[in-house]
């Protein structure tokens, strides 16, 4: 049997929805809304994410300046056991994780890197953003971190932190992150 194909359909706050089904079987159908709109509070469905940045090394205690390195802890609470769950962190223009081997790398201030209570089977390191791939990520906490250093002076308005569980969408998380200045 050929899988059906997607429905779209403008939809505005006046309209009405309705789905009906004729003949055997017990059918199921999935509804998903989706808006070009900024995210200005968590969306938390089955997974829940803090995120914090401590200073490995920087020029200034009150703010980030360019050269600056610092440590992104992303913390997840997990309402159920998930395989194949990722990570994507975004990152400023810019900025640089730390830890690809490369020359020009610090040992020390890249020795964080991907540390936490579970390791990613799997990261990529893109100009936007940082991703982590776990192959099972249990009920409970865990923990990511990883050094990036700012090279770029500007303000800065970044997409959210989301983690989903790949074969389950629906179970996903994300945490709007505040505008970020690098002096």
């Amino acid at each position: 049997m050929a899988r059906p194909q997607p429905i779209e359909l403008p939809w505005s706050a006046d309209q009405t929805l309705a789905m009906s089904h004729q003949g055997m079987g017990a059918p199921w159908g999935m509804v998903e809304l989706r808006a070009a709109v900024p995210l200005t509070e968590p969306a938390e469905r089955g997974y829940r994410i803090v995120r914090h940045l401590d200073a490995v090394e920087r020029k200034n205690a009150r703010r980030w300046s360019r050269g600056d390195v610092a440590q992104v802890v992303v913390e997840i609470e997990a309402d159920a056991d998930m395989t194949w769950v990722v990570v994507e962190d975004p990152l400023p223009p810019g900025a640089v994780v730390l830890g690809n081997g490369l020359g020009g790398d610090s040992s020390i201030l890249s020795s964080a890197h991907v540390r936490g209570d579970r390791r990613p089977v799997f990261t990529e390191r893109d100009f936007d953003s940082y991703r982590a791939y776990y192959r099972y990520v249990p009920k409970g906490r865990t923990t990511l971190r990883y050094n990036v250093r700012y090279n770029t002076a500007g303000t800065f308005q970044l997409p959210p932190t989301r983690v989903e569980a790949m074969y389950a969408p629906e179970m996903h998380a994300e945490l709007p992150i505040e505008v970020m200045a690098i002096q």
